[in-house]
């Protein structure tokens, strides 16, 4: 009985995997050529960072010190010494999980004016080629826009595709904080693109923080490498594996330099990420939307102490990639079935895929309460369940 049990639901899996094939194939195509390399390891200029000794003691290194231990030592730090390093060491401080968020700001603008100036020198460059130089040129446009008045940019990392991090609200001084993880194909060069606004980390984060108010500031973070496309790297969880370190210690971090658990809102492929970090996330709430799976069956497989949510509106495309894991392909579950556990967010006036979070929607009122500290469920429903 048990062997004719296992087959069945090995032939119902490679059925499933089979149609999300075709699924995602019909949608899209397959991203051939697309494959990404994951960004992973310690901020850029580490090691420089590692040989300083200028202030007399030996530095935390930053691929293994915890963010508590980093939020430790700068508080050990004279205002001039934290101003030395800063200085020096503008990229490690401006991605230094657990130092004071003040800071980071501070250094990283000091790196956006570094880059810039040396995008402007290569645009001119005669040994580069056109190529190169309307890439420099491209660049320092980006640059320019991140540097505006009044840009809070607390990561910030250019290599690969680039990564960032911006903070709409006081981070200081908010009640509750939430962080926006992004799905596929977001990276620095779009993550607050004007098309498709509240697809994007930075539009949905900025949705959130208007509807939640100044009590609750909102962080739209891409710090981990995105997929490109519907292929191969969206269909399986090789990036998020990759990402989910990152988000884990990016949450820790927030809380080691003195803010509140945060609430983790995860879209499309983000969810993956989220999924995997669960464990080690400091959150006090993950939020789930347009979700393909968070590589786990039920809540409880998550392992997380945070209240989890999942949300999906009947017109989102990804309502058509089946619910299924198996040999690395597909990502389980849906959050919002009743198998799966998840308290149910309405959503029945989203529209498609990017729309959870654009404005007189019902998810993004909910979203709003759940980052403000609304810990009421919003429907006792099993998630799944239809009136």
């Amino acid at each position: 009985m048990r062997l004719r049990s296992w087959k069945a639901r090995s032939k119902r899996a490679l059925v499933a995997a089979s149609l999300m094939t075709t699924v995602v194939a019909g949608t899209a195509g397959w991203a051939v050529g697309n494959e990404q390399q994951p960004l992973t390891g310690p901020p850029p200029g580490t090691g420089s960072w590692r040989a300083d000794h200028a202030l007399g003691m030996r530095l935390p290194d930053p691929a293994t010190a915890s963010p508590a231990r980093i939020a430790a030592f700068f508080d050990s730090l004279t205002p001039t010494q934290r101003r030395e390093l800063l200085v020096r060491h503008p990229s490690v401080v401006g991605n230094l999980d657990g130092a004071p968020v003040a800071l980071r700001y501070e250094a990283n603008s000091l790196s956006l004016r570094a880059g810039r100036a040396r995008e402007r020198a290569r645009s001119t460059d005669p040994d580069l080629t056109p190529q190169d130089h309307e890439r420099a040129r491209s660049l320092v446009a980006r640059y320019d826009e991140l540097l505006a008045p009044g840009r809070q940019i607390l990561a910030f990392d250019p290599r690969g595709r680039g990564q960032v991090a911006e903070v709409f609200g006081d981070v200081t001084k908010a009640q509750h904080v939430s962080v926006v993880v992004p799905g596929s194909d977001i990276d620095l060069s779009n993550f607050d693109r004007a098309k498709d606004e509240y697809g994007t980390p930075a539009g949905m984060a900025r949705s959130l923080h208007t509807t939640a108010g100044d009590r609750t500031a909102v962080i739209a973070w891409v710090g981990y490498t995105t997929p490109v496309g519907l292929g191969p790297d969206a269909a399986t969880g090789r990036l998020a594996e990759a990402g989910a370190p990152r988000l884990a210690r990016f949450t820790q971090g927030l809380t080691a330099s003195g803010a509140p658990r945060p609430a983790v809102f995860c879209h499309s492929y983000g969810s993956v990420v989220c999924g995997l970090a669960a464990p080690r996330l400091s959150a006090s709430d993950l939020v789930v939307f347009g979700s393909p799976g968070m590589r786990a069956d039920s809540v409880s497989d998550l392992h997380t102490s945070a209240r989890v949510w999942a949300a999906k509106d009947d017109s989102d495309w990804i309502d058509r990639v089946p619910s299924v894991e198996l040999f690395g392909l597909g990502h389980g579950e849906d959050p919002t079935s009743s198998a799966f556990g998840a308290r149910r967010i309405p959503a029945e006036r989203a529209q498609g895929h990017t729309g959870y979070l654009a404005p007189g929607t019902d998810s993004l009122r909910t979203f709003a309460r759940i980052a403000d500290g609304d810990h009421s469920p919003v429907d006792n429903r099993p998630t799944g369940a239809r009136s």
